[in-house]
């Protein structure tokens, strides 16, 4: 996979902080310090533990982010698309990544270090604003999704987490879900195991509400699943 030309000004992630501020004419003199890097599907490019090294935007692709827990278990803390940024929990107050990040799928991201990336903050109260504005819904989704996680039966987490994936990536020509995932991807979202998940998905599937082709899911009545996971008056947009 080639590493493409890209111009922030011609970029169609109209999500990405930087995209949203690049007609600032102070933004262009920042442009010459961005990085382009490739990944293949299943290549990690956020080591944790690892010194952080700025943060990165997704250009094209998909990705997960993930903390490492007892014995090695994989917590994925959520996942990535076109125009969101990934390593941003480091950026400013850690010398080293609290998170790890693998492609899902060949991806494209751009990278600002840390340095460049806090003299456009500095100069660019613009982008400053918008960043503080993400800090803040990311931590209200964080509390939000700890507070419910903990209330929830393991049914209604993996409902949960396909609802999340729905929302976030939508569906392919087959209507199955445009992410393709392992049981062990999906119960490291949910909070819970990979037997638990298959066992899950088993029973929703002979009630109607979801079908599988090979190892991918479809949900069949989005809004039944809503119902189950209404009490908690929870859904989780991004």
């Amino acid at each position: 996979m080639a590493v493409p030309n890209i111009n922030c000004k011609t970029c169609s992630n109209q999500n990405c902080l930087i995209k949203k501020n690049i007609d600032r004419n102070s933004i262009e003199q920042f442009m010459p310090d961005r990085s382009t890097i490739v990944c293949k599907k299943g290549q990690q490019f956020v080591m944790e533990g690892a010194p952080t090294n700025g943060l990165f935007f997704m250009n094209k692709g998909k990705s997960k982010v993930l903390k490492t827990g007892i014995y090695g278990k994989e917590q994925i803390l959520r996942f990535v698309s076109n125009g969101e940024i990934i390593g941003h929990r480091g950026f400013g107050v850690r010398e080293k990544y609290s998170i790890s990040a693998v492609a899902l799928e060949d991806s494209v991201l751009c990278n600002f270090t840390d340095k460049t990336l806090k003299k456009m903050l500095k100069e660019i109260p613009e982008l400053t604003y918008d960043l503080m504005l993400f800090y803040a819904y990311e931590l209200n989704i964080i509390e939000s999704k700890v507070k419910a996680i903990a209330q929830m039966t393991v049914r209604e987490k993996v409902i949960d987490a396909l609802l999340y994936i729905n929302r976030k990536f939508g569906v392919n020509y087959k209507g199955l879900l445009d992410l393709k995932l392992s049981r062990k991807e999906i119960a490291g979202f949910a909070g819970t195991t990979d037997e638990q998940v298959t066992r899950t998905i088993s029973a929703l599937k002979k009630e109607g509400l979801v079908f599988t082709i090979g190892k991918r899911i479809g949900i069949v009545n989005i809004d039944r699943l809503r119902m189950e996971i209404s009490e908690h008056n929870y859904f989780l947009d991004s």
